[in-house]
C-alpha cells in the first residue's frame, strides 16, 4: 500500500508516537485559530435537544486530553467527544498498546483509558471557542473500589461543561468494565448518572455507549435500562474483541478491540438490532468502518442519526470529516 506523505512519515513512527504529534499539530491550529476545512455545507441535526451543524462527529479515544477540540471542530467535525476522562489520572496500560493494521486498514488498542484526569481536561475544555457540539466521555479508574460512584463523579463534573455527556462501559481494556452493561449493575449505575447530571438548574443530556460483542438479549436489557432511565441517545458501538478471519495484518493477533474497516459489518448489524431493540425511541449514533460518505449515508438511512469517526482517519487523512460532509450534502 503506498502511502502518501505527511502519513508515510507518521507511519514510521509507533503508532501511539505519531497518535500524539497529530495531536499536538492539531492543537497548535486550533490555537491560531485558522481553518483547515473550506465553508462547508450545514446540514443540521437535532438530538437531545442539540442543535449539531451536520452529523459527522469525532470519537472519543482520539482527543482523550480534550488537547486539540478547536483543532478538530476545525477540520469540520459538527461535533467533538473528547475523553475517556476518568476522576483521577492514570497512566493505562503497558507500552506498545496501540497497533495498526495497515493491510486491513485497522487498528487494535488496549489503552486503558490512559488519561491526565477529568479536572485537568476541563480546565483545557474551559478555554476553547468549541465551534461545534462537545461532548465529553467518562469512565472509572481501573483501581476504583466503587465504579459506579466513578461515573457519578465523572458526569458531575463534565455536566458543568459538555453540551452531553457520555458513559463508557463498553471498553474491553479495562477489566471489568464491560460488566456494568448487565443489570443490576447498569440500573445502578445509570440511576447515579441520571442523578449526577444536573448542572446550573439544567439536565445535560446523558449518552451510553455500547460495546458490538453484546448478543440481542443483551442488547434488549441495555435498551430497556437506557429508556428507563432517561438516557438521552445510544453509541452503537465501541471496538470488538472478536476477530474477522478475514484480517491479514500481523498485528491482527494483539490483544484489546479492533476498530476500523474490519468492524463495519458488525457496527451495521448491531445498529440493526439497536434499532429494533429501542423501538425507535431512543436516537442512534452509529461508530465502526465508516470511511466514506456512502457508508455514513448508509448508518443514516439505516436509523442512525449521527455518526462519528475514529480509525478511519489513520487511513483516509484529516479531510475525511469535511469529505463526509459535502458527500452527504449532495
Amino acid at each position: 500500500m503506498a502511502i502518501p506523505f505527511p502519513r508515510a512519515a507518521l507511519f514510521a513512527l509507533d503508532a501511539e508516537r505519531a497518535h500524539g504529534l497529530t495531536i499536538d499539530a492539531l492543537a497548535a491550529w486550533g490555537r491560531a485559530g485558522t481553518p483547515l476545512a473550506p465553508r462547508l455545507p450545514t446540514a443540521p441535526v437535532t438530538v437531545a435537544g442539540l442543535r449539531f451543524a451536520n452529523p459527522v462527529g469525532l470519537a472519543a479515544g482520539v482527543d482523550k486530553n480534550a488537547e486539540a477540540i478547536d483543532g478538530f471542530f476545525a477540520l469540520g467535525f459538527g461535533a467533538v467527544e473528547v475523553g475517556t476522562l476518568t476522576p483521577v489520572a492514570q497512566p493505562g496500560n503497558p507500552k506498545p498498546r496501540l497497533f495498526r493494521l495497515v493491510e486491513d486498514r485497522a487498528v487494535v488498542n488496549r489503552m486503558g483509558f490512559n488519561n491526565g484526569g477529568i479536572d485537568s481536561a476541563l480546565a483545557r475544555i474551559a478555554k476553547a471557542r468549541r465551534r461545534g457540539v462537545l461532548g465529553i466521555n467518562v469512565g472509572a479508574n481501573k483501581e476504583s473500589a466503587d465504579r459506579v460512584a466513578d461515573y457519578a463523579i465523572g458526569v458531575g463534573k463534565a455536566a458543568t461543561l459538555a453540551d452531553y455527556v457520555t458513559i463508557n462501559i463498553s471498553s474491553p481494556n479495562t477489566p471489568g468494565l464491560r460488566d456494568l452493561q448487565s443489570q443490576p449493575a447498569l440500573g445502578e449505575l445509570l440511576a447515579a448518572s441520571d442523578a449526577a447530571r444536573v448542572a446550573g438548574g439544567k439536565r445535560v443530556p446523558l449518552f451510553l455507549k455500547i460495546a458490538p460483542d453484546l448478543d440481542r438479549a443483551a442488547l434488549d436489557v441495555v435498551a430497556r435500562a437506557a429508556i428507563d432511565h432517561g438516557v438521552d441517545a445510544l453509541i452503537v458501538s465501541n471496538t470488538t474483541i472478536s476477530r474477522p478471519a478475514s484480517l491479514r495484518s500481523a498485528n491482527a493477533g494483539q490483544a484489546g478491540g479492533l476498530s476500523g474497516a474490519p468492524l463495519r459489518d458488525l457496527a451495521r448489524a448491531k445498529l440493526a438490532e439497536v434499532r429494533d431493540a429501542t423501538g425507535g425511541r431512543l436516537p442512534l449514533i452509529s461508530v465502526g468502518g465508516i470511511d466514506s460518505p456512502e457508508e455514513a449515508a448508509l448508518r443514516l438511512a439505516a436509523g442512525a442519526s449521527l455518526v462519528q469517526l475514529y480509525s478511519a482517519l489513520v487511513y483516509e487523512g484529516p479531510g475525511l470529516a469535511a469529505r463526509i460532509v459535502r458527500g452527504l450534502a449532495g
